[in-house]
């Protein structure tokens, strides 16, 4: 094995949280399957004094989003479900789609969708649902909000039932945007498998892979361990050093009771040693989750020519495009290390990030509690020092 220097990583992420930009911060580098280097600084609660460890919890919101994807990626090499596969044959609620229309003033300004949703639709963020959380002020935006589509006292089947009584934003598999769709394919595993959504992935996932913290909910007895909820004193700008205490997000209370909705677009908590082995089952080199070719499904670029991600409000993310269940970088972009054509990752709202280059054989991972941090500065100095560190620049 190469010897590789991690000081320059861990002084510039020390530097993140000394700034007051990040609470703490516990991060992993794997080449290949072998975890190389770890670090773990900060405080898990900045107000009582606690240090951080690794066995502290964190909020995964949408770092969730693999492990569903993973979830309908086992169906789907079982045999049990194919991606062109209209989604209202699953949930017929889904079915008889409205969509609103351009410039549209009302959320009652529909026109009939020219095409089902499909799991693919569903997996790439092409379905035509919304969030309801990144474009405020807009028709879609009042709408979810108005319906409480993310209610917490909604089990998934109750959720489906609000989502059939909205429009989507566009018609079927022509633009991308992220949604809900990853809450409905959460749907999508409990009616194929028959079993709630928790329980496949505790029996399928967790259990195997001996993810003994990772759920949709903290235990009483595991209480002390879930770290505190910060926020930037400026959410529009995040070179602005301060950090606010807001453990009552997503709602009051999240996290620590047990409540109809499981989440599969944002709802887990987890560990860093939780976090490591999901990511280690993704990689060649010992037992894997998923055959290899499945796992390239999600390595490689589903969408067409003419998309990518891209938020409102924001340009076009034109060197990142979606596989089946991640975003697959397909060029370069001045913010990132040249090497990082071909890696896969995601990232939670409350600033965990993962990523994979399967072209190269790393991977990373970064646990933080900011809200609203993912994409925020520390996650490119992480990247760039990341890769340096591994002996790429």
């Amino acid at each position: 094995m190469t010897h590789h220097d991690f000081k320059a990583l861990h002084s510039a992420m020390r530097t993140q949280v000394d700034a007051q930009f990040l609470p703490n911060v516990s991060t992993a580098l794997l080449r290949g399957r072998e975890v190389v280097d770890t670090f773990c600084y900060g405080f898990a609660d900045k107000e009582a004094g606690i240090p951080l460890n690794e066995e502290h919890i964190f909020r995964m919101f949408s770092s969730t989003k693999l492990v569903t994807s993973c979830a309908v990626l086992m169906l789907f090499e079982e045999g049990r479900i194919k991606w062109d596969d209209p989604i209202e044959a699953y949930i017929p609620e889904l079915g008889a789609r409205q969509v609103l229309r351009p410039g549209a003033t009302h959320i009652d300004d529909v026109e009939p969708a020219k095409s089902l949703i499909t799991i693919r639709h569903l997996m790439t963020h092409t379905s035509g649902l919304s969030y309801g959380l990144f474009d405020p002020g807009t028709v879609m935006f009042n709408a979810y909000n108005a319906a409480v589509v993310t209610h917490p006292g909604k089990s998934l089947s109750e959720m489906m039932s609000v989502l059939a009584t909205l429009p989507l934003s566009f018609h079927p598999g022509t633009q991308w945007e992220y949604s809900v769709a990853t809450d409905v394919l959460g749907r999508l595993v409990e009616v194929v498998s028959g079993q709630s959504f928790s329980k496949f992935l505790s029996t399928r996932i967790f259990e195997p892979l001996d993810m003994i913290d990772t759920d949709f909910w903290v235990p009483e007895t595991k209480l002390k361990r879930l770290c505190a909820l910060y926020v930037g004193v400026d959410l529009l700008d995040p070179t602005k050093p301060g950090l606010l205490r807001a453990d009552d997000k997503p709602f009051p209370g999240a996290y620590k009771s047990k409540l109809p909705r499981e989440s599969g677009g944002g709802g887990l908590v987890s560990t860093i040693g939780d976090t490591v082995r999901f990511i280690q089952s993704l990689l060649p080199g010992g037992p894997t989750l998923l055959k290899a070719d499945t796992i390239d499904l999600m390595y490689r670029n589903q969408l067409a020519a003419d998309l990518c991600v891209r938020f409102p409000n924001m340009p076009p993310f034109r060197h990142r495009a979606f596989g089946m269940g991640s975003s697959v970088t397909i060029g370069t972009n001045p913010l990132e290390p040249k090497e990082v054509v071909g890696e896969v990752g995601w990232g939670g709202l409350a600033g965990t990030i993962w990523w994979i280059n399967p072209r190269i054989g790393i991977a990373g991972i970064l646990m933080t509690q900011r809200y609203f941090g993912f994409g925020n500065p520390y996650s490119f100095i992480f990247k760039e020092q990341a890769y340096k560190s591994l002996g790429f620049n």
